[in-house]
């Protein structure tokens, strides 16, 4: 009777501590004009504990009650969603099994009836729970049939080489390689692994990232790493054949800490002789220059240089700028180490090398020009510079002036069109991201958009903005996409641009027109003072916008962090997307990650399929006036936690919308596969993608949840598209007619890095990636590059054939 007793108080006090926790927690929730369920279940739960501390039966009808009501209104607010229904349930659940115990339930005299009641109720609350189990909420099952397929531009599409890091300058990440197919991927193994030796240090930014597409041109593979690395490898055997190590510097600090990220996401590719074949017929005569190095590979570095290597052995090509190298801070004035450089490849495109550079966000209000500039391709003279602060004069820069501080940047890749002859640059945003008060009328009409420009002279053809004056960091992130569509007008030259926000744009890249409608749709008002905000915003007929959150799409391991989320919920400002940053606090979702980022998306211009990867994740943005910034709180990496806006009168704080135990407040899924029908612009399928196996503690538990990706996808023509980007570890391939995984493969380290393709002279299709992980996005770091392939001598080889 002693441990009857003893057991009875134990699950007594839990009742009660669960019972208090609950009250006070409606109480707060419901003065935020919440859910009364909290409060009503907290007092119900703290009179179940006071009758099993008296062995009154009642105890258990009362918990029967509150769990069939709990069940009903869980029910009631999210449907059959099992990841969303069984969070709310089952501590419950488990608890009324522990009140149906024989040590618990003996203590309770002329129970049965009441026992009963209990277990129907467990038994109601298990059928609904196994019922939710066959539903599929937010799922769309549907299918791209290959019919009247289209004719690709071949100038648009990557055949038997990798030449640019979107395949071609194009963008599309499509190959028209055809050897690996759904139905033989099975038969998919890993044939390579190297290690380049690169790996973090005690001394580099939390932000060190290994988000490299590496190049398949001139019969070798090339690969940058974090640290700017080059290495040369041969393509069907991974053995280094040279490798350059730029040696960056830190201005003599002695560490790489303070910056705000260190990544390499590209190389690019220059053949003399291939693009004198290639545009003999242009109007605009190329020059033909003797060069010592007539193929080259163009690294841009951390410490903000430009260098050309002979792509053949490794060597500085002595004739583009200084010694091999062109120094990208001339002009641009102060900034902390690592505060600008080219993150991305530069575009080669004729006899020009363009390339932007990565301004740290949120510094200050005083950080180095966006300016985009090109360079000869052969001696790396500045034969134009575009700078948004200072638009029309394209004329290069004397060496005695500066360039307009704080311009807008072009942080992410640009792409060409040279038959239209034209660069097309996805623009970013003035910092602060978060306040723009000071912004003059000309830094507002290019931040936040597309730009086309003249590939000879660098003047503007035209522009077209996605976020009016941008106060949620909307940068345009990723490639733009340039792709011929039939439409009713004919075959229209087009360019596609995802974005953040969720919409993707698609505008003729000849006159910058919409293809797709964009409707300017009425968002939230109310900025700080001193700013204001746009009454409108862009927004694409053509997207993968999440809907609005609602109290009810908090989320959380448990029903006590989902109370919480609930509360963080209610005590934020929050109207939707575009909701102003506020002093308040504003929840901001589609957050700052964005709906898609630098990865993109992966265009099959034959089938006419856009494959993509869309994430869901919120961001809370919280501004402090400069006399409030706590003075002991360190700031943290670009994009989260404290940013210092020095010279602003708001610092801001960013920080992901999570839960107590550092689950998304959002519920499932956070990261999802997408499928969309360009012969008719909608959505054909979307699916879950990537479970939750390296994110959980103790143990790995791979719960399909579907999670954040960041890296991005790439197709072929065999109907196969690979991506690898997932919080978990692991490359994955589908079926891009339905979106269905057909075959996986574990990595040893994160693979935030887009794959690649091409073929081998062993008759082979390789796909290549990078497995080097992410440090802010938290996977694991490693300095893996990967290959796979189909065995040999067992299938039929196609090569490079275009459907």
């Amino acid at each position: 009777m002693f441990k009857i007793n003893v057991l009875s108080t134990l699950v007594g006090l839990i009742l009660i501590v669960m019972g208090v926790v609950l009250l006070g927690g409606g109480i707060w929730l419901i003065s935020l004009g919440g859910s009364c369920y909290y409060l009503l279940c907290g007092a119900v739960m703290i009179a179940c504990a006071i009758l099993v501390f008296r062995h009154n039966k009642l105890a258990l009808v009362i918990y029967a009650i509150l769990l069939c009501f709990s069940t009903i209104w869980a029910v009631w607010e999210v449907g059959l969603n099992w990841w969303q229904l069984v969070p709310r349930l089952w501590v419950w659940f488990v608890m009324g099994w522990v009140l149906l115990l024989p040590p618990i339930r003996k203590t309770m005299m002329n129970n049965r009836l009441s026992s009963i009641m209990l277990l129907t109720s467990l038994i109601v609350t298990t059928v609904v729970s196994v019922a939710s189990l066959f539903t599929s909420p937010g799922v769309i099952e549907g299918k791209i049939e290959n019919t009247n397929l289209f004719r690709a531009n071949p100038m648009q599409v990557a055949a038997e080489d990798w030449i640019a890091y979107g395949g071609t300058n194009a963008g599309l990440h499509y190959s028209a390689l055809n050897q690996i197919v759904p139905n033989n991927i099975h038969k998919l193994q890993e044939v390579w692994r190297i290690r380049t030796g690169d790996m973090p240090t005690a001394d580099d930014p939390v932000e060190l990232t290994n988000e490299n597409t590496p190049l398949k041109v001139n019969d070798k593979l090339y690969t940058c790493t974090a640290h700017g690395w080059v290495l040369a490898l041969e393509p069907e055997t991974g053995k280094t054949l040279w490798k350059f190590d730029p040696a960056i510097s830190n201005s003599g600090a002695g560490t790489f800490k303070g910056w705000a990220h260190m990544t390499c996401r590209g190389l690019s590719y220059y053949d003399s002789d291939r693009y004198l074949k290639q545009f003999a017929k242009d109007k605009i005569a190329l020059k033909v220059k003797s060069s010592s190095c007539p193929r080259r590979i163009y690294l841009p570095t951390a410490d903000a240089r430009l260098i050309a290597l002979n792509a053949d052995n490794g060597q500085l090509c002595d004739s583009f700028g200084v010694n091999g190298q062109v120094d990208l801070t001339q002009g641009i004035g102060k900034f902390t180490p690592g505060g600008y450089y080219s993150t991305s490849p530069a575009l080669v495109t004729k006899q020009l090398v363009i390339v932007g550079g990565h301004v740290t966000d949120n510094e200050s209000t005083n950080e180095p020009s966006g300016v985009v500039r090109a360079f000869d391709i052969y001696d790396g003279h500045l034969v134009w510079n575009w700078d948004s602060g200072n638009p029309d004069a394209t004329t290069p820069l004397p060496k005695d002036k500066k360039y307009t501080r704080n311009s807008p940047n072009v942080w992410s890749i640009t792409s060409a069109d040279e038959a239209l002859g034209l660069v097309y640059l996805p623009l970013g945003n003035q910092t602060p991201d978060q306040y723009g008060g000071n912004r003059t009328p000309v830094v507002e009409k290019y931040a936040a958009g597309i730009v086309a420009l003249d590939i000879t002279s660098g003047k503007v053809v035209w522009n077209y903005q996605f976020t009016h004056h941008d106060l949620w960091d909307m940068d345009v992130p990723a490639q733009p996409i340039l792709v011929d569509l039939k439409t009713t007008q004919g075959i229209e030259p087009a360019v596609i641009q995802p974005t953040k926000q969720g919409s993707l744009y698609v505008l003729n890249r000849k006159t910058g027109q919409p293809i797709v409608p964009i409707n300017e749709v009425s968002v939230p008002q109310g900025a700080v003072k001193g700013d204001w905000t746009s009454p409108t915003q862009a927004r694409s007929q053509l997207n993968l916008l999440p809907p609005p959150l609602r109290e009810q799409d908090m989320w959380g391991a448990t029903p006590f962090d989902q109370l919480s989320c609930r509360i963080k919920f209610k005590s934020l400002r929050y109207e939707g997307q575009y909701t102003p940053p506020s002093l308040q606090g504003s929840l901001i979702y589609p957050g700052n990650v964005g709906v898609m980022n630098w990865g993109g998306v992966a265009i099959d211009p034959v089938r006419k399929i856009i494959f993509a990867s869309p994430n869901y994740m919120a961001f809370t943005s919280k501004l402090i006036p400069q006399a409030e910034v706590p003075k002991n709180e360190a700031n943290a990496s670009e994009g989260a936690g404290l940013q210092p806006n020095q010279g602003a009168p708001y610092a801001v704080r960013i920080q992901p919308f999570l839960s107590l135990v550092g689950f998304p407040c959002q519920a499932p899924s956070w990261g999802n596969v997408a499928g969309i029908n360009l012969a008719n612009n909608s959505i054909a399928w979307i699916h879950p993608n990537g479970t939750s196996r390296d994110n959980t503690p103790f143990i790995p538990l791979p719960f399909p949840v579907g999670v954040p990706a960041m890296g991005g996808p790439m197709t072929t023509a065999g109907g196969v598209a690979f991506l690898s980007g997932t919080l978990d570890q692991y490359l994955r391939a589908y079926d891009i007619t339905n979106g269905k995984e057909i075959w996986s493969s574990r990595l040893p380290a994160g693979g935030q890095a887009t794959p690649m393709t091409f073929w081998g002279k062993d008759n082979r299709q390789y796909i290549v990636l990078v497995v080097g992980g992410h440090g802010s996005f938290g996977t694991k770091m490693g300095d893996y590059i990967i290959a796979y392939a189909l065995p040999k001598n067992k299938y039929e080889v196609f090569r490079g054939k275009i459907n």
